[in-house]
């Protein structure tokens, strides 16, 4: 069975998205950008809310170039390779490939989906991991936190909701970002 991971950036205090919408600093630095594309390399499937998606299909479209940082044309390589499920009821058409569009979120078929992955899942967006969270489909939980205290929007954890997690691996990077795995006890 496959591993869903729901994984974001967040600022000090939690949030993902901040009123102004800047969260901090950090994760645009080479070092943990090249850290996260190896983390996810084996990812096979993204799931994604629209507006998520509407962030990374960016991805599909970056220059393979050489005046292209190679850590940026690696993971648009990965990005690209991977399956994604765009969860929205807007949404009329995707612009990238091995992409569908899915109009509600049905754990069941999250769960048939995990079931019979090779590799791993990943939930991205705060709206929809909080419909995976509450149906009990996330299995870790990867937070990249910047050194910045944002105080309101988004939050990485939907409020009502009891996790207890056990931490399986943690690195801080120069930038002051700092990465936190954790996995469902």
């Amino acid at each position: 069975m496959a591993t869903l991971v729901y994984s974001m950036v967040s600022s000090l205090d939690g949030y993902v998205e901040a009123p102004d919408g800047g969260i901090g600093t950090g994760a645009e630095d080479e070092e943990v950008h090249t850290f996260v594309g190896d983390v996810f390399r084996s990812v096979g499937t993204y799931l994604y809310g629209r507006r998520m998606y509407e962030t990374m299909v960016f991805w599909e479209t970056v220059p393979q170039e050489t005046d292209v940082p190679p850590h940026i044309r690696q993971y648009a390589r990965d990005w690209q390779a991977a399956e994604k499920i765009v969860y929205s009821t807007t949404l009329e058409s995707v612009s990238s490939a091995k992409t569908r569009i899915e109009r509600t979120f049905d754990p069941d078929a999250v769960r048939a989906l995990k079931a019979e992955a090779e590799h791993d899942l990943t939930v991205d967006g705060p709206n929809l991991a909080a419909q995976a969270i509450a149906a009990g489909l996330v299995d870790e939980y990867h937070l990249l936190v910047t050194t910045s205290v944002v105080g309101g929007g988004k939050r990485f954890f939907p409020d009502g909701v009891r996790l207890d997690l056990e931490l399986v691996e943690q690195r801080t990077f120069d930038s002051g970002l700092i990465y936190a795995r954790y996995r469902t006890c």
